[in-house]
């Protein structure tokens, strides 16, 4: 069970500033349905730049409405260059706290704020195209977790999930989650050295863990059949084994999936 302030759950039972405003100034919105949480802001702004209302639709758990609540609260009188200066962690701090487990409803928060000031200013959000996805299940790019991992000095695989979900449902980003950790807070990656026993044991753990279930929604799996240094030799079963595309299947994800957690040097071969 979780321990939420009391802060969290007044505004949680009771929500200021729920709706939307018709003549917004400024509207930004965070998070996705297909995430769980989702938040829309409405800023209306004077000619003198004072934010003077602010309401907010949001789809999502408590730390999601509260996170939400307060943040209207914050930026209600402040002068919009001012509100660009809010943080997800006085977002967090005004609560007098979240859980670990809900410290990206905050950062959502804080996504919302920033989209709604872009929008006053007419500045466009865009992903740069030489830019990396490294979470595809919340689209969460390399650029941003970078951003989290510095500004909240983030240290580990579950600081990330719980501060932006990255990596918190297929799993198939970890590995590259940890890279990024690993160089913002220097340290050096070293290649693991395994037996031919503890490579095998390693492959099957992550065919069982990421690859079998979602080929098994298909009516196929997969099976290791041995490894020989840098080459993994598989078989596909039921009706992957029989489908044309099941090369694309063992080059896009397994072989892609088993790179994310092995190696970059490992090689699939279909017996």
């Amino acid at each position: 069970m979780w321990d939420y302030t009391e802060k969290v759950i007044d505004h949680y039972r009771n929500p200021r500033n729920v709706g939307s405003i018709e003549d917004a100034d400024a509207i930004g919105e965070a998070g996705s349905l297909s995430c769980g949480d989702m938040l829309k802001l409405y800023l209306k702004v004077n000619d003198k730049g004072i934010i003077t209302d602010a309401k907010f639709q949001t789809f999502g758990c408590g730390s999601a409405v509260a996170s939400s609540s307060i943040l209207t609260e914050m930026v209600i009188g402040k002068h919009i260059d001012e509100a660009r200066k809010i943080t997800n962690k006085q977002i967090v701090d005004a609560l007098g706290g979240l859980p670990p487990e809900k410290m990206h409803c905050s950062v959502m928060g804080h996504e919302a704020l920033e989209a709604a000031i872009a929008d006053y200013y007419n500045e466009e959000i865009t992903i740069k195209e030489d830019e990396d996805i490294v979470c595809n299940c919340f689209n969460i790019s390399k650029t941003f977790l970078e951003n989290e991992i510095r500004n909240n000095n983030l240290k580990t695989l579950d600081d990330v999930i719980n501060y932006t979900k990255a990596g918190g449902a297929c799993g198939r980003c970890q590995g590259k989650i940890k890279d990024i950790l690993n160089s913002i807070n220097g340290v050096e990656k070293k290649e693991e050295k395994l037996t031919k026993t503890q490579m095998i044991i390693k492959i099957n753990n992550i065919i069982e863990k990421y690859i079998s279930p979602e080929l098994r929604k298909d009516g196929g799996d997969i099976e290791l059949i041995d490894v020989e240094d840098n080459k993994i030799k598989v078989k596909l079963s039921g009706r992957c084994q029989l489908c044309n595309r099941s090369q694309l299947t063992l080059t896009h994800f397994v072989e892609a999936t088993l790179k994310e957690h092995i190696s970059n040097d490992i090689e699939i071969i279909q017996v």
